[in-house]
């Protein structure tokens, strides 16, 4: 077998740093896709009930502080807009309006990250003026930040 080798031209810092996926993306994308398998089994009347209850055993699974993170986030996301209905989207606890994502939650052990994130999409309505934010670092929750989170949330269904 012989040994070649790459010009030193078609190499590139990107191309020599390149590993693929992280571990932890690759767990997102198999749970997007159970996610998916389970949704198509249950069909399009699939029950509100199911996404809960899917949406909590998910919470319950998170190593603390991110499970009390998580189910202090439900408890004001499920009084702030009862309309949004909870799913689990690549793993995470998820708040959808009629088929599309509005917020989600994303502990902190997901990606191995310093802290947990409450991230709106494109599909709230946050917009304001030509910049806003859309994901927020969350450590603790303090009361404030509970109505502050719950006004956001009102807002972003509105």
């Amino acid at each position: 077998m012989k040994d070649t080798q790459k010009s030193a031209k078609g190499t590139s810092v990107i191309d020599s740093t390149f590993e693929g996926f992280t571990d932890e993306e690759r767990v997102a994308m198999k749970e997007r896709h159970e996610e998916l398998k389970a949704s198509a089994r249950r069909g399009p009347r699939a029950d509100k009930a199911d996404g809960e209850s899917a949406v909590l055993a998910k919470i319950a699974e998170m190593p603390e502080p991110d499970r009390a993170l998580g189910e202090r986030l439900h408890a004001v996301i499920k009084a702030s807009a009862p309309a949004l209905s909870p799913r689990l989207w690549y793993g995470m606890p998820t708040y959808v309006k009629d088929g599309k994502v509005v917020c989600f939650f994303q502990c902190a052990q997901k990606f191995k990250t310093r802290y947990a994130t409450l991230g709106f999409s494109d599909k709230a309505n946050l917009d304001e003026g030509t910049m806003w934010p859309v994901t927020f670092a969350l450590m603790e929750l303090t009361a404030a930040d509970e109505a502050r989170i719950g006004a956001l949330v009102k807002k972003a269904v509105s």
